[in-house]
């Protein structure tokens, strides 16, 4: 997990998009890593040749293109040295020789490094301020001291370093050397580099990657040289290099000793499509038992990540954005983290849903979570939830992973559970990625926090009129999100375009399947004739409006709450629909039509007769502090506080 973190200045932050640390041990071989260096250090920034030759051609009309370059370029530099190892500076005569786990780095000397770093400075000094020269001068000064110093040149350089032993035998070698060092050399702090404070998004971004990559070189950088090997002195001091942490040095280990990875699993055979189509499930005429929706309860996260704080918080790996094209990418303007973990977001709102139901735990048969997202495998979420509730036993607890189409699965198995215990089953939909999205832009820009909770009872009329779920598809879109993610850190990854694939083959039958079937209270009617209002999964705004178009869809008739949610997963469409009634959209009892789709392939719908009573008062919420905040999630609320809330 890689959590956010609020900084003394009350922002969000998030470490992972700066530090270029990265999780070897879902690396087992040396292309696999090359592969990500490639793709995060390499493919965005320009070499030392690249930069004289922009700034030869006056490609940069002020000075924080210029910076972000120069930054860039300083991270590719360090590419090895900041994700694998600790630098330090350490006397020769102290120097371990016969250890495998310390390295000395093999350089080469800096071509024509000098009409290079002229060219910076002289372009730098020419340009004007892009936001304020104040805090561009101070991010300039701390790159510009490692560029000037930078000696040696970096596109050949090993990820591989030899240890003290082998570099002791090629006398020839150069490597880093100082006549002295100072072990209080200022460097700074991980809360420093946090609490980076900038009125411009992209210059506290820069801040930050400055700071970080003045630490790569905590020594005197003008008297550094490259020295031969056979000529260094033993009270010479030598860079001496460290793993950071036992999965590096076990990744070493297994690139040095030639270990032959797990062979990759057979490939996918062709697809195929099913053998006759699934239709939708009629739910009045499949079932005895009617499911009458009770309650709607909502929970957000507490805390507001808006498209500025994204920005102030750009990753080195990043293509140049700016707040205002994220919105228009996504429709986004701010999603809902929270610092409450995911067990905490379930359990909030599964005690408002029962209170607005008026539901006692002692009348649940059944509980559902539906979520991507939980760290829980044993007990289940649900399982977790039923026990905080209460509950004795229910004649069902179990976790569905059904992703962004949580809702639709989720009360297709509610329904069915209904006929047997023929007594209220609670679903909860419930998400909390802001921990699992690290340095991927996508999925930062996109994703938030929340949960939502149904009551699902017994009735003599049915508030459910369609329920259809589907999976799988083409290879390629049932991995278009994955999580975690090897080939990205383990975080959550999303492939655009095979996404949209999979979404626009699922609307198309959705719609299909729609028109085809029979409006219940009226058969000479298709049912899409019948739809009051669509609440979709909130996805990507202007990616769903762009497929509506296609459709036929107008968009007044889709609700959206992306703007301000972000894209909750499971927990969206419910979260959409209580928003809806929220915002007037729904004034009196419609009948909406809910469709998701997303991970795995996954798709699924339903349409629901939506009574605006079923939603429950939303609870506010304040932002936790360190001191308020569960750092475990075996038992955040109490039986006590449980018994509290019902009265008891």
């Amino acid at each position: 997990m890689k959590p956010f973190v609020i900084n003394s200045h009350g922002k969000l932050v998030f470490p992972a998009t700066v530090l270029g640390e990265l999780d070897f041990s879902v690396l087992d071989t040396l292309d696999q890593f090359t592969a990500v260096i490639g793709r995060d250090f390499e493919a965005k920034a320009p070499t030392g040749t690249d930069l004289l030759e922009r700034v030869e051609a006056g490609a940069y009309d002020s000075r924080f293109p210029l910076l972000r370059d120069l930054a860039q370029n300083l991270f590719w530099v360090n590419r090895y040295s900041m994700t694998m190892f600790d630098k330090r500076p350490t006397r020769f005569r102290d120097l371990p020789r016969g250890r495998d786990d310390v390295f000395l780095p093999v350089l080469t000397p800096w071509e024509d490094g000098e009409r290079k770093v002229a060219a910076v400075e002289n372009a730098y000094r020419s340009l004007p301020a892009t936001y304020d020269a104040e805090a561009e001068e101070r991010a300039f000064a701390l790159l510009f001291d490692v560029f000037r110093h930078k000696r040696h040149h970096a596109t050949e350089l090993p990820a591989i370093k030899p240890t003290v032993a082998e570099l002791l035998a090629r006398p020839e070698a150069l490597t880093w050397v100082l006549p002295a060092h100072d072990p209080d050399f200022p460097t700074f702090s991980l809360t420093d580099v946090l609490d980076a404070d900038e009125s411009v998004p992209e210059l506290e971004a820069l801040s930050r990657w400055a700071m970080v990559l003045h630490n790569q070189y905590p020594w005197e950088r003008a008297e550094t040289t490259l020295r031969r090997v056979d000529e260094i002195g033993d009270d010479d001091v030598v860079i001496a290099l460290h793993p950071r942490n036992r999965d590096v040095t076990a990744f070493i280990d297994r690139v040095r000793s030639g270990a032959v990875p797990t062979a990759a699993p057979p490939a996918a055979l062709p697809p195929v499509a099913p053998v006759t189509p699934y239709p939708p499930t009629r739910v009045r005429e499949a079932f005895a038992v009617k499911p009458v929706l009770e309650a709607l309860s909502v929970v957000r996260g507490e805390l507001v990540c808006s498209n500025d704080d994204v920005i102030r918080n750009a990753s080195f790996s990043w293509s140049p954005m700016s707040a205002a094209e994220i919105s228009k990418k996504t429709g986004i303007d701010e999603r809902r983290y929270s610092e409450r973990p995911l067990e905490q977001l379930a359990l909030d709102a599964a005690l408002a849903a029962l209170e607005h139901s008026g539901r006692s735990p002692a009348e649940i048969g059944a509980v559902l979570v539906a979520t991507c997202t939980s760290e829980r495998l044993i007990p289940s979420v649900a399982c977790w939830l039923s026990g905080q509730l209460g509950i004795l036993q229910t004649h069902a607890s179990a976790d569905i992973v059904a992703a962004c189409a949580g809702l639709p699965y989720g009360l297709s198995e509610a329904v069915r559970l209904l006929q047997e215990v023929q007594r209220p089953v609670l679903l909860v939909c419930v998400e909390k990625f802001s921990d699992k999205i690290g340095a991927v832009r996508t999925s930062r820009m996109i994703f938030g926090d929340g949960a939502a909770a149904i009551v699902v009872a017994p009735g003599e009329t049915s508030d459910i009129e369609l329920l259809q779920t589907y999976a799988s598809g083409p290879v390629s879109e049932v991995n278009s999100i994955i999580w975690p993610n090897p080939e990205f850190d383990n975080d959550i990854t999303v492939y655009g375009p095979e996404v949209k694939s999979l979404v626009q083959r699922y609307l198309d039958q959705m719609l299909g399947e729609l028109a085809a079937e029979p409006d219940p209270d009226r058969p000479d009617r298709p049912m899409i004739d019948s739809i009051d209002l669509i609440v979709p999964h909130q996805a990507n705004k202007t990616m769903i409006l762009g497929l509506a178009d296609k459709a036929g869809l107008r968009h007044d008739q889709l609700y959206f709450d992306i703007e301000t949610m972000g894209n909750v997963s499971a927990a969206s469409i419910p979260i959409a629909i209580a928003d809806a009634v929220r915002d007037g959209a729904i004034t009196e009892p419609v009948r909406v039509f809910a469709p998701g789709f997303g991970a795995g392939a996954v798709g699924g719908y339903a349409v629901l007769r939506v009574d605006p009573s079923i939603v429950a008062p939303e609870r506010a919420t304040t932002p936790a502090t360190t001191a308020d905040t569960p750092r475990t999630t075996d038992r955040p609320t109490t039986t006590d506080d449980v018994r509290e809330a019902f009265g008891e």
